[in-house]
């Protein structure tokens, strides 16, 4: 299994976005897996479905974070290194679906609202628009790290 059918997968299972993501490169990180969804939770939908940066770019940044990011004793060649990472899979995200902001992506569907919900799942934007959307986020991930 790819890692960008892994991330699916776990969405479909019913995590969020951020955590199918930051899930799926766990083995390469050695990152305990519960760690990173627990870790993850919190940046579904846009942070909290405040529809933000998307979940998915944001497990990404965590993945690039883990992987490059700056630890106690790094200087700060780590830092931005991971800035450089972050920007390219933004930029690179942004191309590919014209926005990384997650309530443009939804096309402004409202997620803390029932009515916002209820629209999601009637317009299956869990298919149409964020399957791809965590597939993305892999394989620019897949390039860039």
């Amino acid at each position: 299994m790819t890692k960008s059918e892994r991330a699916v997968s776990k969405f479909l299972e019913g995590y969020n976005c951020a955590q199918a993501v930051f899930y799926s490169f766990c083995e390469d990180l050695r990152f305990e897996k519960n760690n990173a969804l627990k870790i993850a939770c919190g940046f579904g939908a846009g942070m909290g479905r405040k529809e933000e940066v998307c979940g998915a770019v944001t497990g990404g940044i965590m993945v690039i974070g883990a992987k490059y990011g700056r630890a106690e004793k790094d200087d700060r060649s780590a830092q931005e290194m991971t800035y450089t990472k972050t920007r390219e899979l933004m930029d690179q995200f942004a191309k590919k679906h014209g926005t990384y902001i997650c309530r443009k992506l939804l096309h402004g569907c409202e997620l803390t609202a029932e009515e916002g919900q209820k629209s999601f799942k009637e317009n299956d934007m869990l298919n149409k628009i964020c399957v791809p959307c965590v597939q993305s986020v892999v394989e620019i991930l897949e390039n860039i790290t």
